[in-house]
């Protein structure tokens, strides 16, 4: 297959020439090919949105949701193929692929609803026969970028808002996963959007991302990604003024207090730590334990891990399939032999899966640490990969002291039966998402989404929050008094 981009409603190859091959992780096999752009495709596809979404934001609001109704009824009726495309272009296990086209086909029908909302606010005027409100208005064309691990979800959590507010839309999908690209802009032509409102230029970071962020015509940048790269777009669109949001990296921890149901905690911890193959910004990979269940916990999680299948991630009977690339593979090996250097005591696992069926994929073994200490660079720097740590600690204080110390703020979760602690660490814990018996991924579309430190700038996606990145807040005074009325001046005292 051969994957073009899409600008202003045309299938194009881009004007390098060049191709980057598509590979599917669990075989290490070329599944297709994806045009790699340069400066110019950017352009293109910037001056296409540019026309399209001044007439665009012209449509009534409920009129731009009927599009977004009729995409979320086409993902559904795609589900299936979707996922089974994100499967062979990303690797994660079916069943996962199947939740994240559904997070799509919700967030469509989402933020379709607030195409009859998108409210703003009435207020009084201080002055008499004068009126006033703000509106939201869109802000113009908008950037965004997007990781491979979650290669329609999140691209529906920021396309989305931005379409229904009146907004055109550039998109640099992952060079890794371009399928998810294709199909989603095929969708929303099948679903009558205009031509130029969506568009997809597929390339790397340092130069077709760069020539999104620096085109002075895109007013939002929109970003999922890593914190190194996230940092410097914060640079570049700070120099000119350009709003951008940022959702980045996460260090996130289970609390496993010692009045805990074990059984649900490990089925929690075993869900986030491997899910995906640890390669979720909400993965947890720190578990702060009660020093008085430490080793039953151990135990547990040991006997849970040997159930783990790892494999192709279409076979149904599968759990945990394999990670991006080889570099991504490397990567997680150093962390486990770092962790190892530092003391920490290696539980199972800490090794690349070669043989038989693993010798063509990308396949890390599930790792457990235990006996970390939260100074430890494994138990501070994301991994990104199927490895976890367990940190002992004496108190629900010291626990919680543990989850805010890294530089990161994103998901959270504690296990307790008391509902006093749960309260505790709700109102302590610094991160954006706080889960209280479960683990630490599941966000649902209608919640914002997002987090606190290294972990962004402040902005969300999902909810009605992610409307904020991509709208501008207009206020209207109306006077129909006849007179010049000056505000805080003509007053009565």
């Amino acid at each position: 297959m051969k994957v073009l981009n899409f600008i202003n409603g045309e299938w194009k190859e881009s004007s390098s020439k060049q191709f980057a091959p598509v590979i599917n992780p669990a075989t290490g096999d070329a599944i297709g090919e994806v045009t790699v752009s340069i400066e110019a495709d950017v352009d293109a596809a910037v001056k296409a949105a540019k026309a399209a979404q001044k007439k665009w934001a012209l449509e009534p609001a409920p009129k731009r949701a009927e599009v977004l109704y009729k995409v979320g009824y086409l993902l559904k009726e795609r589900k299936e193929q979707l996922a089974r495309m994100l499967t062979m272009e990303m690797g994660k296990v079916i069943e996962e692929a199947r939740g994240e086209v559904q997070e799509g086909i919700d967030m469509a029908f989402y933020m379709a609803g607030e195409g009859r909302r998108l409210f703003g606010d009435t207020t009084p005027s201080e002055l008499k026969d004068k009126f006033a409100m703000s509106v939201r208005a869109p802000v113009g064309v908008v950037g965004i970028i997007t990781p491979w691990n979650f290669p329609i979800a999140i691209a529906t959590w920021k396309s989305f808002p931005a379409i229904v507010a009146g907004n055109a839309v550039v998109w640099k999908p992952a060079l890794e996963t371009p399928f998810m690209a294709q199909e989603l802009a095929k969708i929303f032509e099948e679903a009558g959007l205009p031509k130029g409102v969506f568009n997809v230029v597929n390339g790397d970071g340092p130069t077709t991302g760069n020539a999104l962020v620096e085109h002075p015509d895109v007013r939002v940048i929109s970003f999922t990604g890593s914190n190194e790269v996230g940092r410097k777009i914060a640079e570049k669109c700070g120099r000119s003024l350009k709003k951008v949001s940022l959702e980045m990296g996460g260090k996130n921890a289970v609390i496993v207090m010692d009045d805990a149901d074990l059984s649900l905690a490990v089925e929690g911890i075993v869900w986030s730590a491997f899910g995906t193959s640890g390669q979720r910004c909400t993965a947890c990979s720190r578990i702060i334990a009660h020093e008085n269940i430490k080793k039953e916990l151990e135990n547990r999680l040991l006997e849970a891990m040997r159930t783990l299948t790892i494999g192709n991630g279409l076979d149904e009977n599968v759990k945990v399939g394999p990670v991006i690339n080889e570099k991504a593979l490397q990567k997680i090996d150093q962390y486990v032999q770092i962790g190892k250097e530092e003391g920490a005591k290696l539980l199972t696992g800490g090794y690349i899966l070669q043989e038989g069926e693993y010798n063509k994929g990308y396949y890390y073994a599930p790792t457990l640490f235990t006996d970390v200490t939260p100074n430890m660079r494994i138990a501070r720097e994301e991994i990104f990969g199927p490895v976890a740590s367990i940190i002992p600690v004496k108190s629900l204080e010291e626990a919680i002291e543990v989850n805010n110390s890294v530089d990161y703020g994103l998901s959270s979760s504690i296990f307790t039966r008391d509902v006093n602690k749960a309260f505790t660490a709700m109102r302590d814990i610094d991160t954006g998402i706080v889960y209280v018996n479960a683990g630490t991924t599941g966000a649902e579309i209608h919640l914002p989404f997002g987090g606190t430190k290294g972990t962004g700038n402040g902005h969300r996606d999902s909810g009605v929050a992610a409307l904020d990145v991509f709208t501008e807040w207009k206020s209207i005074y109306i006077d129909f008094s006849g007179k010049l009325q000056r505000a805080q001046i003509d007053i009565d005292e």
